[in-house]
């Protein structure tokens, strides 16, 4: 019996754009022009600029591959290290379970591409094999929400390393690599995977900079676990089966349930119905809750010196120290500040970068909001979740000229559930694209790029579309 990795390797050198099925298609091609938009808005961001600063040190200033958004170039590792940084930076990168994993699949697959002057079909295909192998291998493992005798609990150890497998098959999908060598690749990945640590940063607060897990260091190494695999360096291909000694072992899950990485693989196409596309700039915990609030102060044109108090019931597993966290120094702690979060959607930021700068965070006036709110566990949370895992149970109530408004959401906006409503439509994320490349794009290059990429499959050269990504507006 060929073992995970080999048929893993299997899916990916077989898989081709014709056998891709139209929503496949269409979500990949989402996936990459959101998380475009996701690079460009965070250029201004402390955070981001370091990660920018340290793919230049590791790559140089002139290279085959580009940084958003900045005009400039570098080498593949360099590029896939600052791009990974530059998207994950805002927190308004598209999410699919286990998590996060965009960050770290996109950014060494389209470095590649743009190196090799390859083709969109290749990324796309690209995109679409890295999001399945994700969300299958991360099946396998422990969820951030796990539900034990009817109570929602976190496992010790948890974090989006499972999403590497997927990374460098992206990149050896877009530089042609046969069966062989992808599970050459796939075992160096495993081999060569960081631990998981998002645990620690969930409970030491406030947090540091560098949120979840280095965005930047996964994407360099599936950049290097596939380059390795080209140069003749070979792979344990038996690390997804060894429960005793491979990689569910050492990656610290305390489930391993491997059937749903493999089952009908190459046939049935199981990421899209869960793939989430994020509004705000914030974790993804609070949105429905910023939905329902932001509509109560639209709705009553509540001015935020009015308002005397907001109490919001959520998710109970963030009841956690970087969550509950109300020392607010800069925007990383503010993108999972909750009760941060409440305020500044009380202050009708439009949602995007605007949300994130230094000055929007530290202001006076959401600061003193912050005071007002509250943030409790909805009693129906657990049970909505058993129901659906894009549930999102929510109410909030907000004080003001004596009178209590209330609203509610069953799921955000962004994922998709039995609310049509909730879907976020292409239009939409054209919209949001459109927001963050404001005063960095002309609008003739964001036209450009989002005619681009949903005709990604007709794209003879990527960099007909990374290109038009350059700062020609003042920012």
């Amino acid at each position: 019996m060929p073992t995970i990795i080999e048929q893993l390797a299997e899916f990916a050198a077989d898989t081709e754009i014709r056998n891709l099925p139209d929503e496949v298609v269409s979500e990949s091609q989402r996936i990459l022009l959101d998380s475009l938009g996701c690079a460009v808005a965070s250029l201004d961001d402390e955070g981001a600029q370091r990660g920018v600063g340290y793919g230049r040190y590791l790559g140089g200033a002139e290279g085959p591959a580009s940084i958003l958004g900045t005009g400039t170039t570098t080498s593949v590792p360099g590029a896939a290290f600052a791009n990974a940084e530059l998207i994950n930076a805002l927190d308004q990168d598209a999410v699919l379970p286990p998590g996060h994993v965009t960050p770290y699949v996109l950014p060494g697959a389209l470095a590649t591409a743009e190196s090799s002057r390859g083709s969109g079909e290749k990324l796309l295909t690209a995109i679409a094999v890295a999001h399945e192998m994700s969300f299958r291998i991360g099946k396998a493992t422990d969820y951030l929400r796990d539900i034990k005798d009817g109570v929602v609990t976190i496992p010790d150890v948890i974090g989006y390393s499972s999403t590497l497998f997927g990374a460098a098959a992206a990149i050896g999908v877009v530089k042609g690599f046969s069966q062989e060598t992808l599970a050459d690749a796939l075992g160096i990945m495993g081999s060569t995977v960081p631990t998981n640590t998002q645990r620690a940063w969930m409970m030491h607060a406030p947090s540091t900079t560098i949120k979840y897990q280095l965005a930047g260091g996964m994407a360099l190494s599936a950049v290097t676990a596939a380059n390795l695999a080209e140069l003749g360096h070979t792979g344990d291909r038996e690390m997804l089966d060894d429960r005793d000694y491979g990689f569910p072992c050492f990656i610290g899950t305390s489930r391993w349930e491997p059937a749903p990485i493999t089952a009908g693989l190459g046939r049935d196409w199981t990421f899209t119905p869960f793939q989430s596309f994020k509004p705000y700039p914030h974790c993804r915990v609070m949105h429905a809750l910023f939905d329902a609030l932001t509509e109560i102060v639209e709705t009553h044109d509540i001015r935020p010196d009015e308002i005397d108090a907001i109490d919001a019931w959520g998710e109970s597993f963030v009841l956690q120290p970087v969550w509950v966290n109300e020392n607010i120094r800069n925007p990383r702690d503010a993108q999972f500040g909750m009760t941060h979060g409440l305020a500044m959607a009380a202050h009708r930021i439009p949602p995007g970068k605007d949300w994130q700068t230094p000055e929007a965070v530290i202001d006076p006036s959401v600061l003193e909001l912050t005071k007002k709110a509250t943030f409790r566990e909805h009693p129906d949370y657990t049970a909505a979740l058993r129901g659906n895992p894009a549930a999102r149970r929510s109410r909030v109530e907000v004080q003001a000229r004596g009178t209590t408004f209330t609203g509610e959401r069953a799921y955000p906006k962004g994922s998709p559930s039995p609310d049509p409503a909730t879907f976020m439509t292409d239009d939409e994320l054209i919209a949001k694209f459109r927001h963050n490349v404001e005063d960095v794009l002309t609008d003739a290059d964001a036209d450009a790029v989002i005619e681009a990429v949903f005709d990604l499959r007709n794209v003879e050269d990527v960099t007909e579309f990374t290109k038009r990504l350059r700062p020609v507006l003042p920012s």
